[in-house]
């Protein structure tokens, strides 16, 4: 398939119109950060210990990427199925793939971890209160987790400290209202240079994202705190979460993907 302007611009407004559809949050999800201060004052200490060392742990990945870093093995060799190759091609090479390509790819990751999410919010719910400051954290590393396979899949490096940062700002996206969104996207449209030049603030700044990632699962998850009801709404929130990051990482990515070649197309006549 020949990638023409005309598809990559119809590709592009596709993706423009779902940025512009970020609604702001719905009054009771505003509510639900209420519930959620009274949460961390009943739950036990050493709960709230585990979760603020574990939230350190997602921190130290913006860093240096930390235990959270994917292989790309697998992410190549599921994109080497899809394309019906022969030989085996590296990470740096998927950007040169079709874009319909990387978005089945994309998808697929998405569809499993959507899937992983809903039955570790199954099996996390059935604890009640107890289990919930251990669910959280884990919600949070397989956010990134899929984050960065999505990010693979459109030939991405996650090791580079900068996709790290990016992929913060989709997980700070998903959680965000409407201000936030519309502030994350701002920030996204810089170039390179100027967000190398923020990169620093950006990094000292990731507790904040943290945090408003957590606090946005509000009074929703205050469902989850029933034991063994807590499994229906363990499954759907944590599915309803993952389904929604994915999706943000996945538009997030494809405008990038999309903007660089519509980039190198206009370079053509330079070219010739």
């Amino acid at each position: 398939m020949i990638e023409t302007r005309d598809y990559l611009t119809k590709e592009l407004t596709m993706v423009e119109k779902w940025e512009k559809d970020q609604k702001d949050l719905w009054f009771w999800e505003k509510l639900g950060r209420i519930p959620f201060m009274l949460l961390d004052k009943i739950t036990p200490k050493f709960l709230q210990d585990k979760m603020l060392q574990i939230v350190d742990e997602i921190g130290s990945y913006v860093h240096n990427g930390g235990k959270y870093l994917v292989s790309e093995k697998s992410i190549l060799k599921k994109m080497k199925e899809y394309e019906e190759l022969q030989e085996d091609f590296t990470a740096a090479e998927i950007g040169k793939l079709p874009l319909a390509s990387m978005d089945k790819t994309a998808s697929y990751f998405k569809s499993s971890r959507t899937r992983m999410a809903t039955v570790q919010g199954a099996t996390t719910g059935i604890g009640g209160l107890f289990t919930l400051g251990i669910d959280i954290p884990l919600v949070l590393g397989l956010s990134l987790k899929t984050l960065q396979e999505i990010a693979i899949s459109y030939g991405y490096d996650p090791n580079e400290k900068e996709e790290r940062i990016f992929i913060i700002k989709c997980l700070q996206f998903a959680s965000s209202d409407y201000v936030g969104k519309r502030a994350i996207l701002e920030e996204l449209a810089m170039t390179d240079a100027e967000r190398d030049r923020q990169a620093i603030s950006q990094l000292q700044g990731w507790r904040e994202v943290i945090a408003a990632y957590r606090d946005n699962f509000g009074w929703k998850k205050l469902f989850q705190m029933v034991p063994v009801a807590g499994i229906i709404f363990g499954a759907f929130i944590n599915k309803s979460t993952i389904d929604e990051v994915a999706e943000t990482g996945m538009m997030l990515y494809r405008k990038r993907r999309i903007l660089e070649r519509l980039h190198l197309l206009d370079e053509e006549p330079l070219n010739e």
